[in-house]
């Protein structure tokens, strides 16, 4: 039977059949994506093949070819990665100024990644209802510099409203992935564009301001006609992986665009001279925080570590 992979508990999949029948399915030991190693070989999106058992569940025995997927990788095995969706239309990555603060290091690890794998990316900042004058102006400012960009920007809240139907009309058709931080407000934000859905909602640790875990395993939501929506677990790091170093550049699209009139052709930004992405730096064409992050992207390729 061929279906659809609609949920990822970490020890079974939910497909979903062509008839919109749900079946139990699990992966044996063996089983391995040619020239993938991950954690999790079948991942919420993709199109499967199982055979049903006499006690109704299924064997996955083939993944079709995917379009697409992204990554990360994960604390814990840093020689492996975990694909955190596969076939996806576009990733929604929620961001917030404060309640918790996003900072602009992930944001920049998860455009950098996704820009990698090919898959457009949205940026969507939440909470606005709750940020002091000051946090309203770093807000503007971070909507500029990413539009700036060439990212699309929404701002919204979940809680009040405002900028959900931005939200709604972008998921149009399209198989969309939602991931971001623990507590900036995923849950939410699905609650109020499909308030059918329901899912559980956490609250922010006062301790440390930062999210707490609600989401434990991925799933797919339908939201529309020919619309999908798959919600991840918080993340709390995003670890960059499979980049070469002469790559990274070209993940950040305003350093890949004066790289272009740098000196040397393998110039890596850092100390060569005649850089043109250094000297756009210098001018403030390119922001010292996307500079930053892309450093610290170079700092995993030379000594494999997680961030």
């Amino acid at each position: 039977m061929i279906g659809l992979v609609v949920r990822n508990t970490g020890s079974s999949y939910l497909v979903k059949t062509l008839d919109n029948e749900l079946v139990e399915c699990r992966v044996k030991g063996n089983f391995r994506i040619k020239g993938i190693k991950s954690t999790n070989p079948v991942a919420v999106g993709d199109r499967v093949s199982f055979e049903v058992m006499a006690d109704g569940t299924g064997w996955i025995t083939q993944i079709e070819d995917r379009k697409n997927y992204i990554v990360r990788r994960p604390a814990n095995l840093s020689k492996q990665l975990h694909v955190i969706a596969a076939n996806v239309d576009q990733l929604l990555l929620v961001a917030t100024i404060n309640h918790p603060e996003t900072s602009t290091v992930f944001i920049d690890r998860v455009l950098a990644t996704a820009e990698a794998y090919q898959v457009p990316t949205t940026l969507i900042i939440n909470k606005i209802d709750l940020y002091t004058e000051d946090e309203q102006e770093y807000l503007t400012a971070l909507k500029q510099l990413y539009e700036s960009i060439g990212y699309r920007v929404l701002c919204v809240s979940a809680k009040s409203g405002a900028g959900i139907s931005e939200v709604k009309s972008s998921l149009l058709g399209k198989t969309s992935l939602l991931s971001g931080n623990s507590g900036v407000g995923k849950s939410s934000i699905i609650n109020a564009v499909s308030p059918s859905i329901e899912t559980r909602t956490g609250v922010i640790s006062d301790v440390h301001n930062k999210g707490m875990h609600t989401t434990t395993f991925s799933e797919m939501f339908e939201v529309g006609a020919d619309s999908f929506l798959i919600d991840t677990p918080g993340i709390k790091g995003f670890g960059t992986i499979d980049f070469q170093r002469e790559e990274v550049g070209h993940y950040f699209p305003e350093i890949f665009r004066f790289s272009a009139e740098c000196k040397f052709g393998n110039c890596t930004h850092i100390h060569e001279p005649g850089c043109a992405v250094r000297k756009a730096l210098e001018d403030h064409f390119i922001s010292e925080s996307r500079y930053n992050s892309y450093l610290s992207i170079l700092e995993d390729c030379d000594e494999g570590k997680y961030r």
